[in-house]
This record gives C-alpha cells, structure tokens and sequence, in this order.
C-alpha cells in the first residue's frame, strides 16, 4: 500500500481507504464488520472514513470498536458532519451548534480524543457559511480534528470555503464526490478548482455501488447477497444503473479488457479512479473481509493509456460528465 498526500498538507493517506456508509451497523453483524476492518488494516489500509449519520451513528461506534487497540499515531480517521442525528431541528446542518456537539458524539462514538479529518457531508444553504467555516476552524484550533474537508460541494462552494479556510487559517485539504469510470461529474469544474485551492478528492463508489464489477450481467435477476437485493445496503440507490441493460451489456464487454490486463474487474475500476493524480484515496467497503483483497490490491496497479481508452469506447454515452451536483439522483443520503 502507498500513502499520497492530502491535498497541499503534509498528511499522508492510504491509496484505498475503507469506508463504512451502508455495511458497518446497518448490512452485516458487528463481528463480521470488525473481521472486515481488520482484513483491511492487514492488507496496509490505514485510512478509514465514516459519517454521524450511518445506519442512525452506529457505524461510527463500531468502527470505533473495531480500531480499538490499534496504534493510533499509525491511523487517519475520517468522520462527517450535517445530515440528521436526531429528530430535533438543531440535529442537523452546520450551524455551529451542531457541529460543536456532533464532534463530541462522534469522538465518542469513534473512541478516540481527535480525528484528523472532519467533513461537511454536504453544503448548507441555511447556515452562511462564515458560521459554518468559524466553527470548523474551534474545532482544528481545540486538537478535536486535524483537517477539514467536505463532501459533495460544488466547484463555487469549495472556492468560498477555502477562501475563510485562509483567512481563518485551518487546513482545508479535501473534497469527498462520488467519482468512478460511469460517474465523471467532478472531472470539468470540482477538479480544477480543488487543484487551485490545494484539495485532493478521496472519492467514494469507484466501483458503483459494484455495478463495474461486472456481477449483474443484463436480463438476470441480481446475485442473492448482493447489494441490489439487500434491503439494507443501498438497493435504490443503484436501481437506476441495474435498470439500464445496455449499460449493463457493455460493462460486460469489459470484462475481457481486464483478462487481458491480467486484473479483475474490481481492481480496473478502482485503479481508473487513483488514476487522476488530484484523487488521494479511493473508498472502498466490503461486507466479507475477502472482498477486500482485490479492491486492495488496485493501489498498486497501473492502468496504460491504451487500456483507459478502449475502456472509454467501451462505455461511450453511457459516462455520465454533466450533472448538478446538488440535485442529482446519484447522491447518497
């Protein structure tokens, strides 16, 4: 496993980051997750990111579990902060009320006194942003969290965050977008801004939700334990890619460029992504601690050129490089 920098700060993160959206307290049982996270930690992950609000803040109490008794100093643990925790009106958003008492339930929760990155899951439009930016900077000045980063913000939105980021000066390093070869939306405006600003992207559903792995071939019912029969696990979220069969037609045609590459499908996709040198990390997650090996293993690859192109002619209008996105149906909750 090889560590890049994140964004222009000197911390180093691990190439494949392990993520927990839906599998941790939601998808499988506390003992598998745990069995999960410690595959990854074997295979030389040491970054690990999750939000307040997966499966309602139980994802982040067993990931705090499972990082028990590891070396602390040898981890980046990555946390988020906006959607809902609570029924109450302040339990959501960046006010600063809300961030200053989500951080205190999540370094519970995570069983740690700091995080050394914490992410505005998504951008408020009813907290001005001087607010929302001033109670980020207590939060880095207290030693509860090392960077702040966000998630899903426009290219506009993460230029005026790191506009207060300098003046208040607090490390503004990251930007979380989904990003994959079938979702390129990040590519025309989000990237070259975060280039400017000194941002790095760590991106979440390299392999969409597993649909470039290739396993939901067309005109077939969706494999049993799979996400898109899991209740649990995100099943609407990728409804809109299984209900396209010429989409799923030519990620089969896929598969041969990855035999011929010697790799498998799941390595090709999250390789393409750590391909573009302003992605620091990709997220991945598992739900068997064996699923991780591939997805592991894309650290080191190295795609050619002449591979990315023809995987390019492969999925043609099927790419997705314009959308908003603060409206798009693709967002996660």
């Amino acid at each position: 496993m090889h560590h890049r920098h994140l964004g222009r700060s000197g911390l180093k993160v691990s190439a494949v980051s392990y993520g927990n959206w839906i599998t941790h307290g939601s998808q499988v049982e506390n003992d598998a997750a745990v069995a999960c996270v410690h595959a990854a930690l074997d295979l030389g992950v040491t970054t690990f990111d999750t939000a307040d609000a997966y499966a309602g803040t139980r994802a982040e109490s067993v990931l705090g579990e499972a990082l028990e008794g590891q070396r602390r100093e040898g981890l980046e643990i990555f946390t988020k902060v906006y959607m809902p925790t609570g029924p109450g009106p302040n339990d959501r958003g960046l006010s600063r009320k809300h961030i200053m008492e989500s951080i205190e339930g999540s370094l519970r929760r995570l069983r740690t006194d700091h995080i050394e990155l914490y992410q505005a899951h998504r951008y408020d439009f009813a907290t001005p942003l001087e607010e929302t930016m001033a109670a980020f900077a207590d939060v880095v000045r207290s030693g509860k969290a090392g960077y702040i980063g966000v998630s899903e913000w426009t290219a506009d939105q993460i230029r005026r965050g790191a506009a207060l980021a300098r003046e208040l000066r607090i490390p503004f390093v990251s930007n979380q977008p989904q990003y994959s070869m079938l979702w390129r939306v990040i590519e025309r405006d989000v990237v070259p801004a975060c280039r400017d600003e000194g941002l790095s992207q760590i991106v979440w559903s390299p392999m969409a939700q597993g649909v470039l792995t290739g396993k939901y071939p067309p005109g077939q019912p969706p494999p049993e334990g799979s996400r898109a029969t899991d209740e649990n696990s995100g099943k609407d979220f990728i409804a809109h890619w299984l209900a396209d069969d010429e989409l799923l037609e030519r990620i089969q045609k896929l598969k041969p460029l990855a035999t011929d590459a010697g790799i498998t499908m799941a390595e090709m996709a999250v390789a393409w992504v750590l391909r573009n040198d302003n992605v620091a990390s990709a997220i991945v997650g598992a739900s068997r601690p064996e699923q991780l090996t591939a997805t592991v293993a894309a650290a080191d690859l190295t795609l050619d050129d002449d591979l990315v192109a023809r995987v390019d002619e492969v999925l043609g209008d099927k790419v997705v490089s314009d959308a908003k996105l603060t409206t798009s149906p693709r967002k996660r909750p």
